[in-house]
């Protein structure tokens, strides 16, 4: 009989000997037990999330929306729905108290890693006292495998030299990785990393790539792998796909099916939304729909000549969504194909938080143009003559604001917003035939993020650990969900949850909610009100949505929630309260480390993927960019150096022999200076130098190109991007990956051809060079000074 495995410390320490030793093996006294491979309890089910990101309440037809969605349908009309299921308004700290079972600003993610501070629950530093659920299935026999985004590596650990730590394969808990780290990626043209290491994606010639297509098939490779090798070992895989954040990518076929399906606007959409999630019992039928807030302009205010364009904003990302089911369903299916779909615990979450109201009150064709502060440049005129394009690779599109608001439906505000639901109540499906008596039911019992992980390790029979990697264990903060997945009626056990987001703020507390809005997420400049200024609402449990504030006349009750929530940010490490917003992404301001510090930065030829974190910072200064570089008999052509891509960055290059330079602006604009005279065979130091023009953000300035300290061409770059060149795009040296910055040349032919030695950036005064080339001794000082 094997012994009893106890599960408590993890890993589980290795069994010894006891017993008599004999000299031959052939002695009859020789007494080994078998070895047996690590397994969970012979109960534990496959466990598949999927989390899919930007999506509200209101958005998927599986919750009443406007979108087709008849694969999350299927999974609900097997499984049940929750329709009280929350999450934190905000991507990173969803993603983290997943992961963890806690709240949020008890693993640091307060916000998200790029405004990390010092503050222990702002670091974007998980404790090592809460072991992520992966890391703790996976010392107890799971596979494990995450496919998609990543966005809980702090911002200084990007980069190719880690540490990975944070890193789904480092210290999350996961054997295998594929996606992307960070907010967002192009689906055309992804960021991609396998485990630790940036590959490029793989193309079928003739077919047309996408981004969630590609995670789907691996995903599906990985499971039908580990099934074939190891048929009674569970998996977990966490499947979140970078889709339905933008930029809003999908094939045009997808965004056709919705042609004229939203021309009468977000009011009438948001009506209708309701009225479908009262038939479906989604929410209740004396449930109302909350008014729009005045910050949001009616869909009759709008102007008469922008509705076309907004109306393909949303055809696109109702595409977008409809596209992204119809991979989940490929997921799903191959699980029934194999045969484990019944014994799968599958977690379906329509959204990381409320939908997205990032991308202004008109919509954007590019994201960049509104992050760098030039919104008035998207015109009715400019985004009328774009409006085919959206969706579409020259695109980097994000809907409007009325449309975030519309598909949160039919809650108030949206993501970024925790004090609302809109923000914060996403539809969740849980499928599960083994463990699920009977599935096509809708559960209303209060469930939170945090709630998943406890989930789990009831339903596959493991207890949390005390310790894990000698780490003594903090408990768990979430309420497992399993006493309702047979009883509807059961009393709800998760009767108390803070919210906190950009200090937009709330309590709920056994049905009431006090909550108070603090910040618009679209208004960046605003000036915010003292926190004791802000002014809070109440709402009382037979209020579904949060429609009718009832703080006048329960004076006590409010009161009474103050304070719970002041009990309940003190002891999740909420405060201090911090509603900075640039400061924020300062990092010297905010108190976290910097990979790049200085005004110099050398780089070698071969590295790449380097994330604008982790390059020194050359906007609004001067700078150079200096290279030393081997040109082949053949001749040179190619990228030395470029950051950035097809919507804002730019690049030190050779066209057609010759030194060449591009500032791509916003991709509105491409600025290109050209040298003089070929490259000739042989080594040569080439460098631009970029004088700024001083007096504010986002001025122009020359540029000048030098091959072995002479001149040889020159040119005007009359504006730049004073704060981003992208969310995903990045620097490298000898090619461009993603997108183009140049027209000049395809990312598939890029490569620099002869050979890039090192490349040295440098901003300010270090900039400054007589003799406009970085000699031996220069080189060395500034290599000993980074020590």
């Amino acid at each position: 009989m094997n012994p009893v495995i106890q599960r408590s410390v993890l890993p589980i320490p290795d069994p010894l000997h006891v017993g008599v030793t004999t000299y031959d093996a052939k002695d009859p006294d020789t007494s080994y037990p078998p070895i047996e491979p690590l397994r969970p309890p012979t109960e534990a089910p496959n466990v598949l999330v999927v989390l899919v990101d930007d999506a509200g309440f209101g958005s998927s037809s599986a919750f009443g929306g406007p979108i087709n969605t008849p694969s999350f349908e299927r999974l609900a009309a097997d499984g049940l729905r929750f329709t009280r299921f929350h999450t934190t308004a905000l991507c990173s700290p969803t993603r983290q108290a997943l992961l963890t079972g806690r709240n949020p600003h008890s693993v640091g993610m307060g916000g998200i890693t790029e405004i990390a501070t010092s503050a222990p629950g702002y670091s974007s530093i998980r404790p090592k006292s809460m072991a992520p659920l992966a890391e703790i299935l996976k010392l107890n026999g799971y596979s494990t495998a995450q496919f998609g985004k990543c966005h809980e590596v702090p911002a200084w650990q990007t980069s190719p030299i880690g540490p990975f730590d944070a890193w789904p394969t480092g210290g999350g808990g996961f054997e295998h990785f594929y996606g992307f780290i960070g907010a967002e990626t192009n689906q055309w043209d992804p960021a991609i990393y396998q485990d630790t290491v940036p590959i490029e994606p793989e193309r079928t010639e003739g077919k047309e790539y996408h981004f969630t297509e590609d995670l789907t098939d691996r995903a599906i490779a990985w499971i039908t792998q580990q099934k074939a090798l190891a048929p009674d070992k569970p998996f977990f895989a966490y499947f979140a796909p970078g889709a339905t954040h933008a930029p809003h990518h999908v094939p045009q076929e997808y965004a056709d099916r919705y042609a004229g399906r939203f021309d009468a606007g977000w009011d009438v959409l948001r009506e209708e939304s309701v009225e479908r999630q009262r038939q479906a019992g989604v929410i209740p039928v004396d449930a109302e729909l909350t008014p729009r807030p005045e910050e949001i302009p009616a869909w009759e205010d709008m102007p008469e000549g922008l509705k076309p364009v907004l109306a393909r904003q949303m055809e696109v990302y109702a595409g977008f969504l409809e596209h992204t089911d119809e991979h989940v369903g490929r997921l799903i299916d191959s699980l029934g194909e194999l045969g484990v779909l019944d014994d799968t615990l599958v977690y379906l979450i329509i959204g990381d938080n409320g939908a997205s109201a990032e991308g202004t009150l008109n919509g954007t064709f590019n994201e960049a143009i509104t992050l760098n502060g030039f919104s008035a440049l998207e015109t009715v005129e400019f985004m009328s003559s774009r409006i085919d394009d959206f969706g579409t690779p020259r695109a980097n599109n994000h809907y409007a604001v009325g449309w975030a608001h519309a598909m949160n439906a039919p809650y108030q505000w949206t993501k970024q917003v925790a004090s609302h639901w809109g923000g914060t109540r996403n539809g969740a499906i849980v499928h599960w035939p083994n463990g699920i008596s009977a599935g096509g039911g809708i559960r209303s019992q209060f469930a939170h993020i945090i709630d998943v992980a406890p989930t789990v390790l009831e339903a596959a029979h493991l207890p949390h650990p005390s310790f894990v990697h000698g780490i003594q264990q903090a408990a768990l903060e979430g309420v497992s969900m399993l006493y309702t997945f047979d009883d509807a009626g059961a009393p709800e056990r998760h009767e108390t949850q803070y919210f906190e987001m950009f200090v937009n703020r709330g309590i709920y507390h056994q049905g009431w909610t006090a909550v108070t809005r603090h910040s618009t997420p679209w208004k960046s400049g605003e000036k915010l009100p003292q926190l004791d200024d802000d002014i809070w609402e109440l709402y009382a449990p037979d209020d579904w949505t949060q429609a009718r504030n009832v703080a006048h006349d329960h004076p006590d009750r409010l009161r009474h929630l103050q304070r719970l929530f002041m009990i309940e940010a003190g002891k999740y490490n909420v405060f201090p309260l911090d509603d900075r917003k640039f400061e924020r992404f300062n990092a010297d301001l905010a108190g976290r480390p910097q990979l790049i510090k200085g005004n110099t930065q050398k780089i070698s030829g071969g590295m790449g993927r380097l994330s604008e974190n982790s390059v020194i910072n050359l906007k609004n200064k001067s700078h150079s960019v200096t290279a030393e570089v081997e040109v082949s008999a053949t001749g040179a052509d190619g990228v030395i150096v470029s950051q950035g891509g097809r919507f804002g960055g730019w690049v030190l290059y050779v066209h057609d022999g010759r030194l060449a330079y591009c500032y791509n602006l916003l991709g509105l604009q491409l600025f290109k200076i050209y040298g003089d005279a070929d490259l000739t065979p042989g080594d040569h130091q080439v460098r631009m130098e970029f004088a700024y023009d001083g007096g504010g953000l986002a001025k122009g300035g020359e540029a000048t190109l030098y091959v072995d300290g002479s001149p040889v061409g020159r040119g005007r770059v009359d504006a730049t991007q004073p704060m981003i060149f992208s969310g995903d795009e990045t620097t490298d040296v000898g090619d461009d990956t993603a997108t183009p910055v140049s027209d000049d040349y395809t990312s598939a032919a890029s490569r620099f051809k002869g050979h890039v030695r090192w490349v040295q950036i440098d901003v300010d005064e270090a900039a400054e060079d007589a003799d406009h080339l970085l000699t031996a001794e220069e080189q060395y000082r500034v290599a000993v000074a980074r020590q």
